[in-house]
């Protein structure tokens, strides 16, 4: 046998050797080129930005902005500006926050009393027939001379506290001689409490006497009503009792 079988060169198949790959030039050089100019554009947009920053001048030459030659504020022709239809009419006043006429509410006056109607008196049939039959009138005949009738006696004296009524303390005073001068002053500006007549009770505190000026209000109902109505006149009080 043959070990070893030594095949010449022109003995061998071609289509059993090797074969290398064929390298394209042409594209290996186009490759080459595009990365130096990619290369060459990026060393020079380097290059330019340096140049720039580094010969960069201030812009500018910081002068001032001459100002208008015409006034920036003309006073008008009408002082106040232009009138509005309607702009001194109440409710414009009232948007505004001011306050319009005399609505501010008096509270030192002293509240009305209720005045109750009296129902007039209802004619009877007689009187209507009578009427419609004569309308005259006897006179009565004169009985001797006219005499002066005795005249009425002024307003009576307030009559004194009902015991056992509820209290309405109108202040605390040092002295007698005050108590009464406040009272003096209460019955001036509140009619109402003459009647109801004065109660003063001193009492001791903290080593002095004080002199509790009072009123005898009645129920308790109407000691409520009354400290109510002196509230709203401005005085300070309370139901002591």
């Amino acid at each position: 046998m043959v070990d070893h079988l030594s095949l010449r060169d022109e003995d061998r198949l071609p289509w059993l050797e090797t074969v290398d790959p064929d390298e394209e030039e042409g594209s290996s050089i186009l490759r080459f080129v595009a990365y130096v100019v990619l290369v060459l554009v990026v060393v020079a947009g380097i290059a330019f930005a340096v140049v720039n920053i580094w010969h960069r001048t201030a812009g500018g030459n910081g002068e001032l902005i001459a100002a208008e030659p015409n006034p920036y504020k003309v006073k008008p022709v009408e002082p106040g500006g232009l009138k509005v239809e309607g702009e001194g009419d109440a409710a414009v006043a009232t948007s505004d926050g001011k306050a319009a006429g005399t609505g501010a509410i008096d509270l030192s006056a002293i509240p009305e009393a209720p005045v109750t109607a009296t129902p007039a008196a209802s004619a009877s049939p007689t009187q209507g027939v009578a009427a419609g039959r004569s309308a005259s009138a006897a006179i009565p005949a004169p009985a001797g001379k006219l005499v002066a009738a005795t005249p009425m006696s002024e307003r009576p004296a307030p009559a004194g506290p009902v015991p056992g009524g509820s209290l309405v303390q109108l202040g605390a005073y040092p002295s007698e001689s005050l108590t009464n001068a406040a009272w003096d002053r209460f019955t001036k500006r509140f009619s109402y409490l003459a009647p109801l007549g004065k109660v003063v009770q001193p009492v001791a505190k903290d080593g002095k006497t004080l002199y509790r000026l009072r009123v005898n209000a009645g129920s308790a109902n109407q000691a409520a009503q009354l400290c109510g109505r002196l509230k709203v006149a401005g005085e300070s009080c309370f139901v002591a009792s």
